[in-house]
């Protein structure tokens, strides 16, 4: 008898460890996966303060952006929530939800399943509203914010670094 991949994958969240630094920063060490992100990899140190800023989130917000394993306790990323991390463009003072997989986990609902968890947690913490910022030609993303149900709502022109568009997709929890 076969049976067939479930649609919905299982995912597990995870509040990030120390030693989910060198995860995350082995998982993302590829240029695809950070092409959105400034198109390099990130150093070690910015994953260790990353972790470490999550923790803080989790324990003060009861949401942070979690580590994101599969079945069997692979590391895959990361998907959650965390308050916007900028204070000088974007949705300032909102909660972002966001995700960042690696390239082995792309095509098989990893993200969308997740992100459906994020909201399911943070709208239990008592967020009233969540938005997502991806950069506009990121159709990936776009799309698992769309199967969420967000809808779009505004777009940021970002000058630091390489130019770019960033779109804003809103969601109401209520």
């Amino acid at each position: 008898m076969t049976i067939a991949p479930s649609p919905h994958p299982t995912v597990r969240l995870r509040v990030p460890t120390d030693e989910d630094a060198l995860s995350w920063y082995r998982t993302f060490d590829d240029p695809e996966v950070m092409e959105f992100f400034g198109g390099r990899s990130a150093e070690f140190s910015v994953y260790e303060e990353l972790t470490a800023r999550q923790r803080r989130h989790d324990a003060e917000l009861g949401f942070c952006l979690w580590t994101l394993t599969d079945e069997a306790g692979a590391v895959l990323g990361f998907t959650g929530a965390q308050p916007w991390p900028h204070a000088t463009f974007g949705p300032v003072g909102e909660i972002e939800i966001g995700w960042r997989l690696g390239r082995a986990a792309w095509g098989h609902g990893y993200a969308t399943a997740a992100a459906r968890t994020t909201l399911e947690r943070v709208r239990a913490a008592g967020v009233g509203e969540v938005v997502a910022v991806i950069d506009s030609r990121n159709r990936r993303s776009a799309a698992v914010a769309e199967r969420l149900g967000m809808r779009l709502a505004e777009s940021y022109e970002i000058t630091t670094g390489i130019p770019r568009t960033a779109l804003c997709y809103r969601l109401e929890l209520g």
